[in-house]
C-alpha cells in the first residue's frame, strides 16, 4: 500500500458541461450553508460514503468548536467574539441591576428601622420604664432600662456630646 508523507494535496477538475457545472453549483451552495466545512471536508465525506468506509474508522466530523481558531475565517472569529461579549454584557448588567435593586431594598429597610429606633429612643427618654419591648419589622428588640443613678460628670459630658 502506498504511504503518503504528512500532507497530500489532490486536485479536482470541473469541466465545462452541464453535469460538472451543476455539481460545482451544488458544492458551492452546500459550502455557503455550512461555512465551517471546507471543500476538502466535503470531498473526504463523499469518498468515505462512496467507498463504504465504516463509521468507526472515520474521524469525528469537524465543527466550529473543534476547528482551530487559526483556520477559521477572521469574520467568523470576530462574529463569535461579538456574540460572546454581548452574552457577557447581558449577564453582567442583569446581575448588576438585580444587585442594585437588592441594595436599594436593604437601604430602604434599614432607613425604616433607623426611623423606628429613633422613635423608640425618643419614647424611652420620655418614659422611664424598667424595660421596654418594641417590634420592628416582625423582629423583637429588648431595650434595657436606663440606669437609675446618673453620674453628674457623665450627665455634663453627655450634654456636650449632644451639642457636638
Amino acid at each position: 500500500m502506498f504511504q503518503w508523507s504528512k500532507k497530500v494535496v489532490k486536485s479536482v477538475t470541473f469541466n465545462p458541461g452541464l453535469a460538472d457545472e451543476s455539481l460545482l453549483a451544488q458544492v458551492e451552495s452546500y459550502l455557503e450553508k455550512q461555512p465551517e466545512k471546507t471543500f476538502s471536508d466535503l470531498c473526504k465525506e463523499a469518498l468515505w460514503q462512496s467507498l463504504c468506509v465504516p463509521e468507526s474508522v472515520r474521524p469525528a466530523p469537524k465543527t466550529a468548536a473543534t476547528t482551530p481558531i487559526e483556520q477559521q475565517p477572521i469574520e467568523q472569529q470576530i462574529g463569535e467574539l461579538q456574540r460572546q461579549v454581548a452574552g457577557l454584557e447581558e449577564r453582567f448588567f442583569a446581575k448588576g441591576s438585580n444587585r442594585l435593586e437588592a441594595l436599594e431594598h436593604h437601604v430602604l429597610q434599614l432607613s425604616q428601622q433607623v426611623a423606628q429606633l429613633a422613635l423608640i429612643v425618643n419614647e424611652r427618654s420620655l418614659i422611664q420604664s424598667p424595660s421596654q419591648v418594641e417590634v420592628v419589622n416582625n423582629t423583637s428588640y429588648t431595650v434595657p432600662a436606663p440606669p437609675q443613678e446618673v453620674d453628674p460628670v457623665i450627665s455634663r459630658l453627655s450634654q456636650f456630646l449632644d451639642d457636638f
